[in-house]
């Protein structure tokens, strides 16, 4: 069982719309897949409240129970968990990162999301495990994207190919349940899930 953890200490950066989109697609990929919701929000318990299918497993619990319900759910033939984050929480981001294979950072191109990042890196360093900062809600236009993808280079640290869009079908499959790629399966919006899934098997798998 592999486990991906997709973290940050800043909030609305779509931490729960990766983890729930990148969860669906490796249900079509044939993986039994689990999200640890983590948020004391229950984002994405929430979207599975309102989702029309049972799949994926959404869980939400402390981050105290990590180790005993990864334990609990490689038993019962789990193949894939991934853990949505809480912001704020430097605990959560801790005891996450201990147990994850790899960790994606998500943040936003505005220099104040690129500079609160930092916090999330140094705990994931701390942990010495593999991760990198995917970028999100890029906007179509701009030096915004450029500048950030500076900002991670200047701090010698991997940063994903694929950006993730500020696409309003984001925000309309989640109030439906959905996946990006099931609410609109031939968008921009999809396409960049499905590339960002191939490369974060990549990063678990290799």
């Amino acid at each position: 069982m592999k486990t991906l953890a997709i973290l940050s200490q800043k909030g609305g950066v779509g931490k729960t719309t990766l983890a729930t989109c990148l969860a669906v697609a490796a249900e079509v990929d044939g993986k039994q897949t689990a999200i640890f919701d983590l948020d004391p929000q229950a984002t994405a318990s929430f979207w599975l409240d309102v989702r029309k299918s049972e799949n994926p497993a959404v869980v939400s619990i402390q981050s105290i129970r990590l180790p005993s319900m990864l334990k609990a759910a490689a038993e019962a033939g789990t193949e894939l968990v991934i853990i949505d984050g809480a912001a704020v929480a430097r605990d959560v981001a801790f005891e996450a990162s201990k147990v994850a294979d790899y960790v994606l950072i998500p943040t936003r191109t505005a220099v104040f999301d690129t500079m609160s990042m930092m916090h999330t890196i140094d705990i994931v360093r701390q942990q010495k495990k593999p991760f990198s900062v995917v970028l999100t809600f890029v906007p179509p236009a701009g030096h915004e994207t450029n500048d950030a993808i500076e900002a991670v280079n200047q701090l010698n640290v991997n940063i994903c190919p694929i950006h993730i869009g500020n696409r309003k079908a984001f925000f309309r499959a989640q109030s439906e349940g959905k996946a990006v790629q099931e609410y609109e399966p031939d968008s921009k919006a999809a396409q960049e899930i499905i590339e960002l899934y191939k490369y974060t098997c990549i990063q678990l798998y290799s």
